[in-house]
């Protein structure tokens, strides 16, 4: 049973389906019998795991293991103190109210790949770099998030899941690798 790691490319469907139009997995992933452990919007980038195995797939999804996922988002503003201890704190998006999560500042990674198309570069306006580690993942909850404190996301890239990084397995969009499936399970 494989535990795939795959970088997904800016938008790139997160399923295997074709949609007329669209770069979706199956142009990058022709491995029989595997299916998402979880979902990035087709405007995400980043880790993604897939896995033939129900079981794994599922506690690797469901919010209810408290897999880590950490996500590093491009924001438009800077991210003071006040709007880090807000995205922190449990935030009411109308919906549904988040758990409290990790926010911090941090220097844009120099790991990270530039993305295509580049994000727009205004003079007149900065932007700043966030590491947010949530143990849910709703429906584009980053965005709805960052929008919440006043910070529109540019740019959001999930660079890690449980033990698995992108700054450790160092995979270009489109690339991916096997690991050993005990490193997940032997958490």
């Amino acid at each position: 049973m494989p535990l795939i790691l795959f970088n997904k490319p800016f938008q790139v469907l997160c399923q295997f389906s074709p949609q007329p139009g669209r770069a979706s997995l199956a142009d990058y992933l022709d491995i029989p019998g595997i299916y998402p452990a979880g979902r990035l919007d087709a405007d995400s980038e980043g880790l993604m795991l897939l896995t033939d195995d129900g079981k794994l797939q599922h506690k690797i999804a469901h919010p209810d293991h408290k897999e880590a996922k950490t996500y590093l988002v491009q924001v438009d503003g800077v991210a003071d103190a006040g709007a880090l201890l807000r995205l922190q704190a449990p935030l009411d998006l109308g919906d549904f109210v988040t758990k409290p999560c990790r926010a911090v500042r941090i220097a844009e990674p120099d790991w990270l790949w530039p993305r295509d198309p580049p994000i727009r570069a205004r003079q007149d306006k900065p932007t700043s770099w966030i590491a947010i580690t949530l143990e849910e993942g709703k429906n584009r909850q980053v965005r709805r998030m960052t929008a919440a404190v006043g910070l529109p996301t540019l740019r959001l890239v999930r660079s890690s899941i449980g033990p698995f990084s992108l700054a450790t397995h160092p995979l270009m969009p489109g690339e991916f690798v096997e690991v050993p499936v005990a490193d997940l399970r032997g958490k």
